[in-house]
């Protein structure tokens, strides 16, 4: 079977140290969280419908879900696997997106500037994960 998530999970991997930039979806000017998610998928071949103008804070839950399911991802919860997308809430309705290895989550950091790889804490552990619909 394709692994959509595993080759956008290995493609975010070379994006680690890319610099963060809010709307970014370039690795080489930038990417924010969504534009790390939707720059790793495009990266494994699959090119998804990507919201703009979207604020760094504040943005409605309803609407992120919206997004994520334009773009053709499901929520699960069936046993997490590479390549899957974490929605993380933060305090202050502060909404943020990643990839998730085996043990480790890669995201782009806004405090550090940069997109990460950090091992899996309980707050991505716990949050719900979003998988491309189509069975990949």
């Amino acid at each position: 079977m394709d692994d959509a998530g595993a080759r956008a999970f290995a493609a975010a991997r070379a994006m680690v140290g890319a610099a963060f930039r809010p709307q970014g979806c370039d690795p080489a000017t930038g990417l924010d969280c969504v534009g790390l998610v939707w720059a790793a998928y495009a990266a494994a071949g699959r090119r998804l419908v990507r919201p703009v103008g979207y604020p760094l804070r504040g943005w409605a839950r309803a609407r992120i879900e919206a997004a994520l399911v334009e773009a053709g991802f499901c929520a699960v919860v069936d046993a997490a696997r590479v390549g899957d997308v974490v929605l993380i809430v933060h305090p202050a309705r502060q909404y943020h997106l990643g990839l998730l290895g085996s043990e480790t989550l890669i995201h782009a950091h806004a405090g550090l500037r940069r997109v990460v790889e950090a091992p899996l804490d309980a707050l991505a552990r716990a949050a719900v994960r979003w998988r491309l619909s189509n069975g990949e």
